[in-house]
């Protein structure tokens, strides 16, 4: 995969104007660093999440914080070019029949699990209403379970702010209860204090919920791939003509995009 030039530099962007704000009033930055906080604010959440939801879900959304960083896998080009695939294998069913498609699509579908099922029930000889059925079935099973992650992501994003106020809560009693040793220093303990409320907004807003909304895309993207594909197969299966699959798959597509028999041809 490679990396996403546009995510990294974003949240460069963000947390570079983030410490500019911070050196343009102070000289010393050591001030918003607080270990304490940061314990707070990310343990307490790990925390909750472990007994919210279940552990390995809880640690496949931490990895796929980092996954952000890289391109997704489907892209407009690729979406045209499964259009043409389609075509290419709809050209070869209407001349020696389903089962002439298996040689063809043996090689396209070895590392991908959801083309080659596709594929198999064609071959197989479904019709098309039993082919839609059981995709639009895999595809929305599919994108439930991947999208699990994107409500434990949210669900840190909301819980982090939390545990910032519990934070600073913290601090101020500790604080409050010293006040009568040091007056002076409750200036101090009330910036250490609001350092955990800061920690636990940042975390929601640049961490937590950029990465569960960008996850989302890309799942949502993958649906619509799968039901591009879906809609192919499903179209193979009752042996409708070419250039009537090249029509039923564009209107998926922005009309910038479309794929053309003609065009290809030449």
């Amino acid at each position: 995969m490679k990396l996403s030039i546009s995510t990294l530099f974003s949240l460069i962007l963000a947390f570079g104007l983030f410490i500019g704000a911070i050196l343009m009033e102070t000289d010393d930055i050591t001030v918003f660093l607080s270990l304490s906080s940061f314990i707070i604010v990310v343990c307490g959440t790990l925390a909750a999440s472990f007994i919210s939801y279940e552990p390995r879900y809880v640690l496949l959304s931490l990895k796929l914080i980092g996954r952000i960083m890289f391109t997704p896998k489907v892209g407009r080009d690729i979406l045209k070019a499964e259009i043409g695939r389609m075509i290419r294998w709809s050209y070869i069913v209407q001349k020696g029949g389903p089962p002439a498609l298996e040689k063809e699509a043996m090689k396209a579908t070895r590392n991908d699990r959801f083309l080659k099922f596709g594929v198999e029930m064609v071959i197989s000889g479904y019709t098309g209403a039993e082919v839609r059925d059981i995709m639009t079935n895999l595809i929305e099973t599919s994108f439930g379970r991947n999208t699990v992650q994107v409500h434990i992501l949210k669900y840190m994003a909301s819980a982090s702010p939390a545990f910032g106020m519990i934070g600073t809560l913290i601090g101020l009693v500790v604080m409050l209860n010293s006040m009568g040793e040091d007056p002076s220093a409750l200036g101090g303990g009330l910036a250490v204090a609001m350092i955990t409320t800061l920690y636990g907004v940042i975390f929601a807003q640049l961490i937590y919920k950029p990465a569960a909304n960008k996850i989302m895309q890309r799942e949502q993207i993958i649906r619509f791939r799968n039901y591009l594909i879906a809609e192919g197969l499903i179209l193979m299966a009752d042996n409708k003509n070419p250039r009537f699959i090249q029509d039923k798959m564009n209107s998926y597509l922005d009309p910038a995009i479309h794929f053309s028999i003609d065009k290809a041809r030449k």
